[in-house]
C-alpha cells in the first residue's frame, strides 16, 4: 500500500511551480498571537460556561429534591474542587461577555486594525481578571458576614 502522506505535502505556487509543504498548516507552523489565542479561549470558555451551567442545574434540582440532595451539592460546591470550578465558571462568563462586546464592535466595523485588536484583547483579559477577582472578593466578604 502506497503512503499518501507525501502526496498531501504537494502544492503549487501562484506561478504554477510544484512545492512540498503541508496543504493545511498546523499549530507548530505558527507562532501564537493574541488574536488566535483569544479566539481559542472564546471557544474554550463557551464550553466551560456549558459545564458550569450543568453544575447550576444540578444545584437547582438538588434544592428542589430535598435537604439531603441539597447538602450533597453544597458540600461539593464548598470543596476546593467545587470552588475552583466556580471560579473558572465566573472567569469564563466574564471573558465570554467582554469578548462578545469586542466582537460586537468588530461587527460594527471598528477595531480591525492590528494595534486596536491587540489593545482590545488586552482590555478583555484585564477586565476579565479584575471583574472575576472583584466579584469573588465581594462574595467572600459577604459570606463571612462582615
Amino acid at each position: 500500500m502506497k503512503d499518501v502522506r507525501s502526496a498531501l505535502m504537494v502544492a503549487h505556487t501562484s506561478d504554477g511551480r510544484t512545492v512540498r509543504r503541508p496543504l493545511s498548516p498546523h499549530l507548530q507552523v505558527y507562532t501564537p498571537q493574541m488574536t488566535s489565542i483569544l479566539s481559542i479561549m472564546n471557544r474554550v470558555t463557551g464550553i466551560a460556561i456549558s459545564a458550569g451551567t450543568a453544575l447550576l442545574v444540578w444545584w437547582l434540582v438538588a434544592a428542589a429534591s430535598g435537604p439531603s440532595a441539597y447538602a450533597t451539592v453544597q458540600w461539593f460546591i464548598g470543596s476546593p474542587v467545587g470552588l475552583f470550578v466556580l471560579f473558572g465558571w465566573t472567569a469564563s462568563l466574564f471573558f465570554h461577555f467582554y469578548n462578545g462586546i469586542r466582537h460586537l464592535a468588530w461587527d460594527a466595523g471598528w477595531g480591525y486594525e492590528l494595534p486596536k485588536a491587540y489593545a482590545t484583547g488586552w482590555i478583555v483579559v484585564g477586565a476579565t481578571g479584575v471583574t472575576t477577582v472583584l466579584v469573588w472578593a465581594v462574595g467572600v466578604f459577604l459570606a463571612r458576614g462582615v
